[in-house]
């Protein structure tokens, strides 16, 4: 008959015997790192060495079953664009790296200066990377609207700066020279000013990018695939414009940016008789749900860009 200290003492040992393996682990780990642990028990510099050896791994997989548990939590930017956003279920996931496509005067330019705009109302830090009009004028183009982005590049929240496609691609070749044939170069320190790491970025735009690296495709493709890369790096929102004439047929100028990109966002001139309708699809964004759909939009002087989710236009783009 087993008594009642020792049906006691067995199940102390039973709770002993069945702890987790994570919490054996944590107990090893715990005694290890004790400081007097080496001391106490003399152990020479071949010991110390096996027993640190048998720490990392156990570290290791402590971490691993700690990350397991854990939930990862998707965060998702507007662009607050009226109407637009009511296309997106949730959003853009942040970070993300889109490319807005579209003929002349489809409003790329406005629509990217729209979001601009918007992140820094909210005190987001933005930068607008010009590689055709001049700050000024892209200036003007907010004034236009009703925006003031001079109030937020005095608070550090905007930078709207002008590059030469031609100074970028003397430096990329540069670079590569001295890499020595290297794919891997850095390319952030051509982009943004020192101690500004940018929530939203910018780029206007990659047509005029690729005409300065004309005959040089690898060139180009090993600075957009770098480009791309950085951006995803420091956790950037980026909107990247591309000039298209045809754009069911072609996004970018070579192809390889909207393989890149997270997303497409197509606009359009669509001409009905003797008049143009302007219009906006979701061409596609990993890891969002949007709706397929062709809709109307227009400009409006004082506003910007309003889309009308609910208005489909039908026609053959």
């Amino acid at each position: 008959m087993v008594t009642h200290v020792k049906k006691k003492e067995l199940s102390v040992k039973r709770r002993s015997y069945h702890k987790s393996r994570k919490a054996k682990v944590a107990e090893k780990v715990k005694f290890v790192n004790k400081k007097p642990f080496f001391k106490k028990h003399k152990y020479n510099s071949v010991h110390k060495k096996q027993i640190l050896d048998y720490r990392v791994p156990i570290k290791k997989k402590l971490e691993s079953i700690h990350h397991k548990d854990e939930k990862i939590v998707k965060k998702y930017v507007t662009t607050g664009i009226e109407g637009f956003d009511k296309l997106l279920e949730q959003g853009i996931p942040k970070g993300s790296s889109l490319i807005v496509c579209g003929g002349p005067g489809t409003g790329k330019t406005i629509f990217c200066l729209q979001a601009l705009q918007h992140a820094a109302s909210r005190g987001e830090k933005g930068i607008y990377m010009t590689f055709e009009e001049s700050p000024e004028r892209l200036s003007e183009h907010m004034h236009d609207f009703g925006w003031h982005p001079e109030d937020y590049e005095k608070k550090g929240k905007i930078i709207i700066k002008r590059f030469s496609p031609f100074e970028v691609t003397r430096q990329v070749e540069a670079m590569l020279e001295q890499a020595k044939g290297e794919l891997l170069i850095d390319v952030q320190p051509l982009l943004f000013p020192a101690n500004f790491k940018p929530d939203w970025i910018f780029v206007d735009s990659l047509s005029a990018i690729a005409s300065a690296f004309v005959g040089k495709d690898e060139t180009y493709r090993i600075y957009i695939e770098q480009l791309f890369r950085l951006f995803e790096e420091i956790g950037s929102t980026s909107f990247l414009i591309s000039e298209s004439i045809d754009v069911a047929t072609k996004l970018s100028a070579s192809g390889v940016e909207e393989f890149l990109a997270d997303g497409v966002i197509a606009m359009y001139s669509i001409k009905r008789g003797n008049l143009r309708d302007n219009a906006v699809e979701i061409v596609k964004i990993r890891g969002a749900g949007f709706k397929k759909r062709i809709v109307a939009m227009r400009i409006e002087g004082g506003k910007g860009i309003i889309v009308y989710p609910k208005h489909e236009i039908f026609s053959e783009v």
